[in-house]
């Protein structure tokens, strides 16, 4: 009698769920390391680290071991506190004497600034002096007004005792000029702030600390729609760097310099 053929075995079709929870078992071990590595505690770090090596290497007998990484007999991590760095004293001297210079220089101008025809400011770049181009010169003209010729010098007297870059920038509004001494605004800039480094180095300002620039039209701070706006963009501001800064070539390389 022919035995009857034994039937196949059923094909088990779950099988699949044991890479899959092999694979999320990887993905969380996976997430865990990159969340312990973004916190700043190399202590914490590496007790963890140490802990997943040997979670992850088999033993001699084929086993995984998982020891308990926080036994009593172990020492424990410092907990490292944010370090406090001191104040850097230089800059707290540079940071005084900028200020020093600020204020002698409110006070030679003082007249003027209250009548809002100079503004100082202080920034991270330096000290900046803008002088409405009205006070210096006649429209048009790059020739200093005889009123102006005193302030000026007050101001460069500030200026040479101490070891400063000065930029003297040159402002105009978008009107156009043409006239055959100054083809365009370039010019006119360009000559204004030269001859305030003139004067300068005439008042005893050692002439490499300085550059002249000449900015045009083309840094405006106020609308050319007004009256009013056009005023505050016809203006010269002498731009004092910090002590240890030189001229950024950049600036030279972007707009045209003329030179005293």
């Amino acid at each position: 009698m022919v035995r009857r053929r034994q039937e196949d075995e059923h094909e088990n079709h779950d099988r699949w769920l044991v890479s899959y929870a092999d694979f999320i078992t990887l993905l969380f071990a996976f997430f865990v390391v990159m969340y312990a590595i973004s916190q700043v505690n190399e202590g914490k770090y590496r007790v963890l680290s140490d802990a997943l090596l040997h979670a992850f290497k088999p033993d001699d007998r084929g086993g995984r071991p998982y020891p308990d990484v926080r036994r009593d007999d172990q020492p424990q991590p410092a907990i490292q506190l944010p370090i406090k760095l001191p104040v850097d004293a230089g800059r707290r001297r540079v940071e005084a004497k900028m200020k020093g210079i600020a204020d002698d220089i409110r006070k030679v101008l003082e007249p003027l600034v209250k009548e809002g025809q100079v503004r100082v400011t202080e920034s991270a770049r330096g000290i900046a002096v803008e002088i409405n181009a009205s006070v210096l010169f006649a429209p048009g003209q790059a020739v200093l007004n005889d009123s102006s010729v005193r302030s000026l010098v007050a101001v460069a007297q500030v200026l040479a005792g101490a070891e400063n870059a000065i930029e003297v920038e040159g402002h105009t509004d978008n009107a156009p000029i043409g006239t055959p001494l100054f083809p365009s605004n370039w010019e006119l800039s360009a000559a204004r702030a030269s001859r305030v480094v003139r004067l300068f180095t005439q008042a005893g300002v050692a002439p490499e600390r300085m550059a002249a620039i000449g900015y045009g039209e083309y840094r405006n701070v106020d609308t050319n729609d007004t009256p009013e706006g056009k005023a505050r963009n016809r203006r010269v501001t002498v731009m004092i760097l910090p002590a240890g800064e030189s001229n950024p070539p950049a600036a030279a390389a972007d707009v045209p310099v003329a030179t005293p």
